[in-house]
């Protein structure tokens, strides 16, 4: 039996004999196209190369291209674990064709493979044509020997693919496979075609024309090929079953789930080992790619995903997170063919594992209310949609996991009073979100590429260098000239700017002519390669074929250089401290600081800080030649660089190593880098940690400096240091240690000064006498700057002394009064110091205080109104009496 892993790997070696280039997956996070929110099919790397904005350097290629279909348009998250052929994550196998075959080798490719290299009977075998496309049914009879019957034309738009209402688009052709009369369903265009006798094993499609609106068509130039072939219910042909999770791959993860729940496969759980099969393998490769669990966007698919799992891991009655333990298997069976799985298998063992120990803290209580909710419930009623946003807001599930949750008792739930309910959020999400993969190029710049070709980066070797200029935009138009005061975009056909890319940004500095002058603001990468100076015109006239000089502010780049350098010390020294689940999550290199997100799942402690910083450092002190070569990926990552995966990589990469080899890899630090660095390591200077912060689930962000910035942060913190022990009168050496001998000191002598003035306080509230207010015995006392905290102590020694019955101390300390009112014990029945407290306090323009009845405290903000408070006091007592 041929396995799912020699499919892949016949299929892609039967193109690339066919003189096909074999181009790796893209990352499941579209880089060319911000309609998408994930890679959904085989052709999405390529559309710009179909539509004439990107060239190749080959002209035919085939994929193994990951894909997946969980939001958005494309969503089959629901029906996932409930049939034969639905996934989240599967593998769309293609061939393309960009303007070299067409039809007839088209079709001869996929009719030989399909027949001869897989050995499927012919007569299990028919296709579907577009109604209009007769030039593709002839090809179908003549190529495959194919009869009428076997060749059904299809009216509709199911078999005319479109890229967009503008753009490529041509008709299809599909090759289905027939199970036979003895399972249901019937022939694609039937009105039982969507039983599984007929199943769908490949598309092709014939991009022939240009579409314009409002629907006209012209024929493209260079006709072009499309095709994708679903590897797992191919697999599943091939290996004698009718449904997809019965095939190899799928049984190895069902199996290793049946173990670790002690649930039988094919039990009463068998929907919950295929749903849990099939989102570990989306969400490995989604945390992968980059993409971590979120409240919004991408992130958010990827936790419904992974929450529908590990809602489904316990209802099989796993008690402690489990999802991660299946990682190995999935490893095991597609960390061969898809590397990057392997190289992130901490980072996403460990965010497995925190999203389900996140889950399970509020699992049980929000299917608690569930149950109590959906007790209250007619028979078939659905769950009202607060109750399912509630779930939502404060248990964390998602719609569809409440809806999958109530799927066996037959209930749904009201989803317009849950979308309701859920406006605020959504609003939210609407304003942040941006759009998916990258921010979508500018056409302008693919013309510009298209006619001068890629932009020649000097940077490198050099900060000066001549050029000439090859187009200038204003307004986001190609002008032919621009005057003083306007702000351009310029293309030089080389230049030592450095564009925005990688993390590091844009050099600045000035493009310099006959009689001109630009100041150059910012520069940026524009069609992958193009480098696009921003600025504005300071003096002159520019025009296309201009010669000018440009200059980078040297100082500038010398100090990005400097943190870009560090950076890559950083990421080094936190895996060899923290472990290698640490991997590059965005970063920030400018001239006066860098900013380094890392997949990190709790906080970094001061400690590790301090090693990290302590190892940046002893690597700096080394002062080893900073090397850069060429070469290609492969290359580079068996030498031990580090890829980050989900990146677009050509056919040759920059490696930038730094460091002594410690055996393990050819460098201290190796990594793939298009950035500017320094020399040597040594001109870094010194490397200080600022800062330590969470960004989000799993996300820590160090902050840093670097060379001057950071040498000027010693500076400052030094001559503070020195300003601090002057005024102490001792060296920088000896500031401690005089400093905590001072701290003691002043200690003693508060407390010696609050003794002192409790005893002074005490002994002129004593001589100040006793009053008698309607038969009680009276002692009030302003007591000044006393502390408010000292007024009870005072208190209580005055009416130690027997010659009073009510103590009341007033605190003037701070500008605020404190007051405090004391009765003597054989008093408190008659007699309440709150109340007296109470009204001290309300004169003083407080609200009162509290305490017990001997003893109370309160305060006010007029302290020049004591002598009021006191007169409060008396008044309360001669109305007692």
């Amino acid at each position: 039996m041929l396995t799912t892993n020699d499919i892949r790997t016949t299929f892609l070696d039967y193109f690339a004999g066919t003189g096909h280039q074999i181009v790796p997956s893209s990352s499941l996070v579209p880089r060319n196209d911000p309609t998408l929110l994930f890679t959904n099919a085989g052709m999405v790397q390529f559309k710009n190369v179909f539509t004439r904005q990107e060239t190749r350097p080959y002209s035919r290629a085939t994929t193994a291209q990951k894909v997946v279909r969980a939001g958005g348009k494309h969503n089959d998250l629901d029906n996932v674990g409930y049939t034969a052929r639905h996934h989240t994550f599967f593998e769309m196998m293609g061939n393309f064709s960009f303007g070299d075959y067409f039809k007839p080798e088209a079709i001869e490719l996929a009719w030989t493979l399909v027949t001869k290299n897989f050995g499927l009977p012919k007569e299990k075998l028919l296709v579907t044509v577009y109604a209009e496309d007769e030039e593709a049914a002839s090809l179908w009879r003549k190529i495959a020997g194919l009869d009428d019957s076997r060749i059904i034309r299809i009216p509709t738009a199911d078999n005319f693919w479109r890229m967009g209402d503008v753009g490529p688009c041509g008709p299809c052709s599909e090759i289905f496979y027939d199970h036979g009369p003895d399972v249901f369903g019937g022939p694609p265009g039937s009105p039982d075609e969507d039983g599984d006798r007929f199943v769908e094993i490949w598309n092709l499609v014939f991009m022939q024309y240009f579409e314009d609106p409002p629907g006209t068509r012209s024929p493209l130039p260079s006709p072009s090929i499309d095709t994708g072939l679903g590897l797992e219910r191919f697999a599943a042909i091939l290996q004698g079953k009718r449904d997809n999770y019965d095939t190899d791959i799928f049984q190895a993860l069902i199996h290793a789930s049946s173990e670790l729940t002690h649930q039988a496969a094919d039990g009463a759980f068998k929907a919950s080992h295929r749903v849990v099969a099939d989102h570990l393998r989306s969400s490995a490769f989604l945390i992968a790619d980059g993409v971590l669990p979120a409240k919004d966007g991408r992130g958010y698919v990827l936790r419904r995903i992974m929450r529908r799992a590990m809602r489904h891991l316990h209802m099989m009655g796993t008690k402690d997170p489990s999802f991660h333990k299946l990682l190995p298997v999935l490893l095991q069976q597609m960390g061969q063919a898809y590397p990057e799985l392997t190289h992130s298998e901490s980072l996403i063992r460990e965010t497995m594992r925190g999203e389900e120990e996140r889950f399970k803290a509020m699992l049980d209580r929000g299917l608690a209310l569930l149950t109590e909710e959906t007790d209250k419930l007619p028979s078939g009623a659905p769950l009202p949609g607060d109750v399912a946003f509630r779930l939502y807001d404060t248990f964390g599930f998602p719609l569809d996991l409440t809806q999958d949750a109530l799927r066996s008792s037959g209930h749904t739930v009201d989803v317009s009073g849950f979308d309701a309910a859920m406006a605020v959020q959504r609003e939210r999400a609407r304003a942040s979100w941006v759009g998916s993969g990258d921010t979508a190029l500018e056409t302008i710049w693919f013309e510009a590429r298209d006619k001068f070709g890629s932009s020649e980066f000097l940077g490198y070797s050099t900060r000066q260098a001549d050029g000439e200029v090859q187009a200038v935009v204003s307004g986001n138009a190609f002008v032919k000239e621009a005057s003083a005061g306007d702000e351009v975009a310029v293309l030089l056909n080389q230049t030592p700017f450095y564009g925005e890319s990688g993390g590091q940004v844009g050099d600045t500095g000035t493009l310099t002519g006959k009689d001109l002058q630009i100041a150059i603001t910012g520069t940026q990468k524009k069609a992958g390669d193009l480098i696009v100076h921003y600025g504005t015109i300071i003096k002159g006239t520019l025009r296309p074929g201009t010669a000018v000089t440009a200059t980078v502010d040297h100082e500038r780049r010398s100090a990005i250089s400097a943190h870009h350098s560090a950076t890559h010390l950083l990421h080094e020294a936190l895996r060899r401290i923290l472990g290698t689940h640490v991997t590059q999550k965005g970063s920030l290199n400018g001239p006066d600081r860098l900013r380094f997100d890392i997949s990190q799942p709790r906080p970094v402690t001061a400690e590790e800080l301090a090693q990290v910083e302590a190892e940046v450092n002893r690597l700096i002190r080394e002062n080893s030649q900073v090397v850069t070569r060429s070469m290609t990926p492969d290359e580079a990552v068996a030498e031990g660089a580090m890829a980050l995966f989900g990146e677009k990589y050509g056919d040759e990469v920059r490696v930038v190593s730094m460091g002594a080899s410690d055996g393990s890899k050819a460098a201290w630090s190796v990594e793939l880098c298009g950035g500017t660095h320094v020399n040597r390591t040594g001109d870094i200077g010194l490397f200080h940690i600022t800062s330590e912060s969470g960004v989000s689930a799993g996300i820590r962000r160090i902050e840093a400096l670097a060379g001057k910035a950071a040498e000027d942060f010693s500076l400052a913190n030094e001559q503070r240091l020195q300003q601090m022990a002057g005024m102490m009168k001792v060296s920088v050496s000896d500031a401690p240690e005089r400093l905590a001998t001072l701290l003691e000191e002043r200690r003693i002598m508060e407390k010696q000064i609050s003794q002192l003035q409790r005893q002074l306080a005490a002994g002129n509230a004593v001589s100040a006498g006793t009053e008698t207010v309607a038969g009680v015995r009276l002692a009030v006392r302003n007591v000044g700057d006393t502390a408010p905290r000292e007024l009870k102590g005072l208190a209580e020694t005055i009416l130690k002394q027997g010659e009073t019955d009510v103590v009341v101390l007033i605190s003037t300390a701070g500008g605020k009064g404190s007051v405090v009112a004391a009765v003597a014990a054989d008093k408190t029945e008659e007699l309440d110091a709150v109340a007296l407290v109470k009204a001290a306090s309300i004169a003083m323009g407080g609200k009162g205080g509290g305490g017990r009845r001997d003893m109370a405290q309160a305060g006010g903000p007029d302290a020049d109104a004591a002598d009021a408070a006191f007169e409060a006091v008396r008044q309360i007592l001669s109305e007692k009496n």
